[in-house]
């Protein structure tokens, strides 16, 4: 019997996985998909999440880019190197997740890929998993599935406060940048962005809402955009995937289990952010249960109070903003975008630098007249 189970092996369960283990604690992954696998996403990380490891993440970093680029339906650009510490890291999430669970691996963390979970069932004190192969034991469950997993509606969490948004995305092949620019086009999509973020080998092109909304022609769109970019994306395969964004403060954790990344619904409302947020929940969810192992049998509990005092806060900050800056994007785009210090501001959250709630106040009285806190 295992310590702790967790079934995903995107940033939050590797993440787990690496700090239990790192504690000597017994870990098995389960991941559906053999590994390295494709993982449609635009790849951006902050690097601020190099604060939580104690190892290299360089091997995993496609490149950096310190230069965005704003526009307006395709037009009216503002352009900026951002002055952060580290640059904002790209990278392929199919070996960036490999390498984060490698990590893990070496801690003495167990991986069974291409192992597709087929139900769970508690027995008194432990976990049952069962999968297409054999069923395993587990005295406790991290739920990282991600948005489209089955395991948080397993665990009784049907009810859960979630926004079910969309994104469309191509992998594009072609040379490096000399100076490798994120690229943000607001204007042709509602209630969210076209985006172009560079690779060392290409480009990830893609399209997202993130507040919801009547269903657009995500495919017309992110033609229309590739092709102001001199981009052909009839040979580039294109991927669906839906994000689950954070929609206020929840219980994360049941029985002996606690719901990590995208399947705890904690994607950043205004930037779709998903990475940073998924490998914090990873760590809270290898300390909480790491205490829970240890005896404490308020554990898990707490990780709920963590991820809703730490991460929600911020996102209560982050949603207001995105429903004032969407919702009248044009506006926002003149008032908020083209400040002369909005790149800048940009940039610092983007890499960890600066907070919502640092810079919530000013901006929501910049795009919504007579707003107060």
């Amino acid at each position: 019997m295992y310590d702790c189970i967790i079934v995903g092996a995107g940033p939050a369960g590797g993440t787990a996985a690496y700090h239990l283990a790192k504690q000597g604690r017994s870990v098995l992954v389960l991941e559906k998909e053999s590994l390295p696998r494709y993982k449609p996403c635009g790849g951006g990380v902050s690097p601020a999440i190099a604060q939580w490891f104690d190892f290299d993440f360089s091997p995993a970093i496609s490149l950096k880019a310190d230069l965005l680029r704003f526009t307006w339906k395709l037009g009216d650009p503002v352009e900026a190197k951002i002055a952060t510490k580290e640059p904002v890291w790209m990278v392929r999430r199919d070996v960036f997740d490999h390498f984060l669970v490698q990590q893990a691996q070496k801690q003495g963390a167990k991986l069974q890929d291409n192992t597709e979970v087929t139900g769970i069932e508690f027995q008194s004190d432990y976990w049952q998993v069962n999968t297409a192969n054999e069923p395993v034991t587990g005295r406790y469950l991290i739920a990282a599935d991600g948005a489209k997993g089955s395991m948080a509606k397993w665990l009784g969490f049907q009810q859960r406060k979630r926004v079910l948004t969309g994104a469309l995305e191509a992998e594009v092949p072609g040379i490096a940048e000399h100076n490798p620019t994120i690229h943000f086009e607001f204007g042709l999509i509602k209630n969210g962005y076209l985006w172009n973020f560079p690779k060392a080998d290409g480009y990830s092109i893609g399209v997202g809402t993130f507040i919801g909304g009547q269903p657009q022609n995500f495919k017309k769109i992110l033609d229309e955009y590739a092709k102001s970019l001199n981009v052909d994306l009839t040979t580039s395969k294109q991927y669906g995937h839906p994000l689950c964004i954070w929609d206020g403060n929840q219980k994360l954790h049941t029985q002996n289990a606690v719901l990590a990344g995208e399947a705890a619904c904690i994607v950043d409302p205004m930037t779709a952010e998903g990475i940073r947020p998924s490998i914090f929940s990873g760590l809270l969810a290898a300390a909480s249960i790491n205490e829970a192992l240890a005896g404490d049998i308020n554990a898990l509990e707490k990780y709920s109070q963590a991820i809703n005092e730490e991460w929600g806060t911020e996102m209560a900050w982050a949603q207001k903003l995105a429903k004032a800056f969407y919702l009248f994007a044009n506006i926002g785009y003149k008032v908020g975008v083209k400040h002369p210090s909005a790149p800048q501001v940009m940039g610092k959250i983007m890499c960890g630098e600066l907070r919502y709630g640092d810079i919530a106040g000013r901006a929501l009285k910049r795009l919504i007249p007579g707003f107060s806190n």
